[in-house]
């Protein structure tokens, strides 16, 4: 109360002295920080530099979960944390980094930096942002009151000094955090505009159980969104790669559609949002990806992406095989199509994109239970995904339940048992099995093996022969 006077009386500005919390209200203990992180902040501290673990690890810990990794902003240079930290590297060229290396850990180091330039020096800004204000260097070290002011949300402002076991508030972090509230530090309009992303994280931390957006921050969203158009398409991948996997996936796209960004910011979200099917079959494939994060289980970002584009690559299909095309060729065309589309505002890695079209190329492969065609399937490296992603289209109500269990117990049978399933179909369809090849000079047979007696085809495009052979056409 004294201090919040005296700044008052002296005219000091909000922020620029920090609150200083003690042990017993903020619950944080040395212990709970990572080996590497602490090590690092007490040899910075020893060697006579300020030193603190920062931002989402701080952020975490108070709200009781586990970081993922822990991040320390430090007054010492690049150069001079390196000669400090034995083992460490620098990295980065327009801004220099240092990663300190513990075994398996890697704790990033960063020095105190500045904020953006004032608007009011106009030689200063124009030199550093674009002429929608996205800043474009603000690679300038400074004290720790900049470093705090240039992050973007308070409870992301958060400084904890694992020697003295305090933490360091510099814009009511910890109260916006017990209030469960996403406020930006400074003007909200101007900030996003220096960095549009800031509009997606507002979203990804807002979807955490019982969190909201501060009025004042979430007002200039949906009349800014369209800045996003400007952020490289990499960066954009990644943030949003980060918002898919938080754990709170299905609550993130919904704040997307509550703040306005999902229109033009994913093509595959202005079509699935507004298709009963799409959505449905979406939702299962976010809902399923939170509960196997918090389960602690790995998870296939490829399997994701596949998931939320599918039924953009059925639009594209359906499309390609009205205009004559044939459908497994048509299906080719339209995952490039999707694809192509997709990666001029998300650069989705190639690594993701092979993998999402090997998924998608075999479901109408998975229609066919006759032949040697289920053998050479299950043989086949990406089956599993496949048939995961087969399982989530029946639960949406897309593809048939018996479809889905027959390949559940296909996988797990023996080969007598194997053999037996595929008779029956065989035998009720009238499909011919494939001969054996004739002597030369006897006429050969067409295959026209390929058949399906369980009504559970991926339906083609209407009107078109449906073939299952993916060389065929």
């Amino acid at each position: 109360m004294i201090k919040r006077l005296i700044d008052k009386v002296f005219g000091r500005k909000g922020g620029d002295h920090p609150v200083v919390i003690a042990a017993p209200e903020h619950g944080i203990r040395r212990e709970h920080i990572s080996h590497g992180a602490r090590r690092v902040c007490e040899q910075l501290q020893e060697n006579g530099y300020a030193a603190y673990v920062v931002g989402g690890a701080v952020r975490d810990l108070l709200l009781g979960v586990e970081p993922k990794d822990f991040d320390v902003a430090t007054s010492a240079t690049p150069e001079q944390v390196h000669r400090v930290v034995r083992r460490s590297r620098l990295i980065g060229r327009r801004f220099k980094l240092v990663h300190a290396l513990f075994g398996n850990e890697v704790v990033e180091v960063s020095t105190f930096r500045a904020g953006a330039p004032d608007p009011g020096d106009a030689e200063s800004a124009a030199q550093m942002v674009d002429e929608h204000g996205r800043v474009l260097r603000d690679n300038v070290y400074g004290t720790r009151q900049e470093d705090a002011a240039r992050r973007d949300f308070t409870v992301n402002a958060l400084y904890y000094d694992p020697v003295a076991e305090t933490v360091l508030d510099y814009h009511k972090g910890l109260v916006d955090l017990r209030k469960k509230t996403v406020r930006m530090i400074g003007d909200p309009a101007r900030r996003y505009r220096e960095d549009p992303v800031r509009m997606l994280r507002a979203v990804r931390f807002a979807a955490r159980p019982g969190f909201h957006i501060a009025p004042k921050t979430a007002a200039p969203i949906a009349e800014l969104a369209p800045l996003l158009s400007n952020v490289p398409a990499a960066r954009l991948f990644e943030e949003m790669l980060k918002l898919l996997l938080s754990g709170n996936a299905a609550a993130c796209v919904l704040q997307l559609r509550t703040q306005g960004l999902h229109h033009g910011l994913l093509p595959m979200l202005d079509m699935i949002l507004e298709q009963p099917m799409g959505e449905r079959f979406v939702t299962l494939a976010l809902e399923q990806t939170d509960r196997r994060i918090l389960e602690d289980k790995p998870v296939s970002p490829a399997f994701l992406f596949a998931a939320l584009l599918w039924h953009q690559v059925l639009s594209a299909w359906k499309q390609a095989t009205d205009r004559g095309e044939r459908p497994i060729p048509a299906l080719h065309e339209a995952m490039d199509r999707v694809l192509d589309q997709q990666t001029d505002q998300l650069a989705i890695p190639r690594r993701f994109t092979v993998t999402m079209k090997e998924i998608w190329g075999m479901q109408p492969r998975l229609d066919a239970n006759t032949g040697r065609r289920p053998h050479l399937l299950l043989e086949h490296p990406r089956f599993r995904a496949a048939f995961d992603f087969l399982a989530l289209r029946a639960e949406s109500g897309e593809a048939p339940a018996e479809l889905v269990d027959w390949w559940a117990r296909f996988q797990v049978v023996g080969a007598t048992e194997r053999e037996h399933m595929l008779l029956p179909a065989t035998a009720g369809t009238g499909t011919r099995r494939r001969r054996r090849r004739r002597p030369a000079g006897e006429a050969g047979e067409r295959d026209t093996s390929g058949g399906n007696t369980n009504g559970g085809r991926t339906e083609p495009p209407s009107g078109s022969r449906h073939d299952n052979d993916p060389e065929a056409g």
